[in-house]
């Protein structure tokens, strides 16, 4: 597997991924267009523009020629790190893909001496945050937005100093 920074150029192959990997979360907690438009699953092109813009850095990973998965990561401040959009392809999943971009995106974020990497997951999803504790993040604050169909739960890992 390769990983390689994503360009704005890209936009049209994240949204691929980013979309085709979060069908089976849309249909397994009831997520609909009509419900949670912004939703992953319904990820367009259009979006990855915006978040270029705002500074999300994007990296793909490759395998046999192909793209499989992808991953963003931002940075709020000097000591904060967001891992976002980690899509892997279902047909590549249980591989370590997923893994290897989690620990990728704890590497970048150790050289850029953050302190902590925050995600936010579907409260709902007990198997998704119990994947993330196996790497130390922990489990923070749960939060409902009244524009969402399901609960946010922050997680948190807090990079131990080099």
């Amino acid at each position: 597997m390769k990983i390689r920074p994503a360009h704005e150029s890209d936009a049209p192959v994240l949204a691929m991924l980013i979309s085709e990997s979060n069908k089976d979360v849309a249909l397994q907690f009831g997520i609909t267009a009509e419900n949670c438009p912004k939703h992953p699953s319904f990820c367009r092109p259009e979006w990855l523009a915006h978040d270029f813009t705002r500074g999300e850095i994007y990296f793909i990973a490759y395998a046999a020629g192909q793209p499989i998965a992808c991953v963003a990561t931002e940075y709020p401040s000097p000591e904060i790190a967001y891992l976002n959009r980690l899509a892997v392809l279902p047909a590549h999943r249980k591989q370590g893909v997923g893994a290897s971009l989690v620990n990728f995106i704890l590497a970048q974020a150790r050289v850029r001496a953050a302190k902590t990497v925050s995600i936010g997951v579907i409260g709902e999803h007990a198997a998704l945050q119990d994947w993330y504790k196996r790497f130390g993040f922990v489990s923070g604050e749960t939060k409902h937005f009244p524009h969402l169909p399901f609960s946010v739960k922050y997680m948190a890992h807090e990079l131990a100093d080099a």
